[in-house]
């Protein structure tokens, strides 16, 4: 399992180190991924239940020319790793669940 406390803490310093604007909230978009588009659907519902805003999945072609399934939830948070680390708790357990992998989580810069 990742160490998604770690990675966190990286992405957060670096856009704040950018200069980027720690007084506004910022779209968070969480990943999941899986090969299986079934999974992948009953994981997007059961976000889907707990509250979260769910975009619409999409088949992704990887490096290596195999197909894969995906779909973001998008969450306005502070750009505070405690705050965004509730989410990716709560939603790295959904994936461990739901037998899909959750594959981390961006934002962009805003000054």
């Amino acid at each position: 399992m990742e160490n998604w406390r770690e990675i966190s803490e990286d992405i957060v310093t670096s856009l704040l180190e950018d200069g980027s604007d720690p007084e506004i909230l910022y779209e968070v978009e969480h990943h999941f991924v899986c090969e299986d588009f079934t999974k992948l659907e009953q994981a997007a519902l059961a976000a889907f239940k707990l509250g979260y805003d769910v975009e619409e999945p999409a088949e992704l072609e990887l490096e290596d020319g195999e197909k894969i399934w995906s779909f973001d939830i998008v969450v306005e948070a502070e750009l505070d790793v405690d705050v965004i680390m509730e989410d990716v708790d709560k939603l790295a357990q959904l994936a461990v669940e739901c037998d899909v992998e959750y594959d981390g989580w961006g934002t962009y810069f805003q000054e």
